[in-house]
């Protein structure tokens, strides 16, 4: 959401753009160290209980971060909201799978990362132009607004613990998450959400600098790798419960072929436009399938693997794009992080294969 917003909040607290920019960062350390840590603290409570907590606290710092005047306290409601938003999608990706028939799992952990796909689409440009319209607190107010509906569904949907419901041991979660299948999953999560998010992150300069498009063309790319993103997460949940092994293999194989295409056609509009859907779409039909994965693997933690999947997918987010603007730094020009995407997913296809030889790769 942040994205747009930042040149108003710097001029409007009076602090450097750059300074501005860091509530971002502040946001994405907030997910990474929360999501483990805030799936640990949750274990006492139940699921609705916990959903509803992080719900409230994530609500009520944006109402905060919309009154304020203060940049030190606006930065510190986006540490907190991150560690909610965390702690909420660790728990409701536990939530979603045991909710759902043991054969449907997969699928309901992608209908959850669908609607995440969504609202990273639609949050970027929504925020912008709600900050064009009314101001920079307009965005945080509406996040609390739309935040409001899914308080009631989570109060009608969400299981609640019966009485007498045994309470998990975070020592014994911790144990689960031992498993090497898990870790390896975690590994290649990374690595592939890097790929992603190199490329997504430098979409807009790409559009204009090496395909020619114009300004207006930036919106409709980045509209086209969000249906992309949800077509791959929709069409992953089908296949994950029932062909996990083919969904990676075949996908794993297609993601650098794919980014070393776009690299070498990006001067193509045509071209771009094209890869730029299919790319979106095989990124997050593995990713989902890898969190999917990740969730069997420790199915005895199923809270603490929800954390660890959304913290290893989190370092791949921030990861990504410090590599891009490494090589766009050094002067490779936009085409770097194409490559860069390309090289991150060549090596967890290469990751995934040596496991694959050497060692059973997670099994349903």
């Amino acid at each position: 959401m942040l994205s747009g917003l930042v040149p108003g909040i710097a001029r409007d607290l009076a602090v450097p753009v750059p300074a501005a920019g860091l509530l971002t960062s502040a946001f994405a350390a907030g997910m990474v160290v929360g999501a483990p840590l805030m799936a640990l603290l949750s274990l006492r409570w139940s699921r609705r209980r916990s959903l509803l907590s992080f719900l409230l606290l994530f609500v009520g710092v944006h109402v905060v971060g919309a009154l304020t005047a203060s940049y030190g306290v606006l930065l510190a409601t986006r540490v907190v909201a991150a560690l909610a938003n965390a702690g909420f999608l660790a728990v409701a990706l536990a939530t979603a799978t045991t909710m759902a028939a043991p054969h449907a799992r997969g699928r309901a952990t992608a209908v959850l990362l669908g609607g995440i796909t969504l609202a990273c689409v639609a949050g970027v440009p929504g925020g912008a132009l709600l900050g064009q319209l009314w101001g920079w607190r307009a965005a945080f107010w509406a996040v609390a607004v739309v935040s409001a509906p899914a308080v009631v569904a989570v109060l009608r949907s969400a299981p609640a613990d019966p009485p007498g419901a045994p309470v998990p041991s975070p020592r014994g979660e911790l144990r689960a998450l031992r498993n090497r299948h898990l870790l390896w999953t975690l590994l290649l999560g990374v690595l592939v959400n890097g790929a992603t998010f190199c490329t997504f992150t430098y979409l807009a300069p790409m559009v204009t600098a090496l395909s020619g498009m114009g300004p207006l063309w930036i919106p409709v790319v980045l509209a086209l790798f969000g249906i992309g993103s949800f077509l791959g997460v929709t069409l992953a949940g089908r296949l994950a419960d029932t062909q996990p092994r083919r969904v990676l293999l075949a996908g794993g194989a297609a993601l650098p072929a794919g980014w070393t295409l776009f690299a070498l056609t990006a001067s193509w509009p045509e071209a771009t436009i094209i890869l730029v859907v299919v790319q979106g779409a095989l990124s997050f039909a593995v990713g989902s399938t890898l969190i999917a994965q990740a969730l069997s693997a420790a199915a005895e933690a199923p809270t603490l693997a929800g954390g660890v999947s959304t913290a290893a997918f989190n370092v791949g987010a921030a990861l990504g794009p410090w590599l891009g603007g490494l090589a766009i730094g050094a002067e490779f020009g936009y085409r770097a992080p194409l490559w860069v995407g390309a090289g991150l997913a060549l090596l967890a296809f290469a990751v995934a294969s040596a496991v694959r030889a050497g060692s059973p790769v997670p099994r349903r």
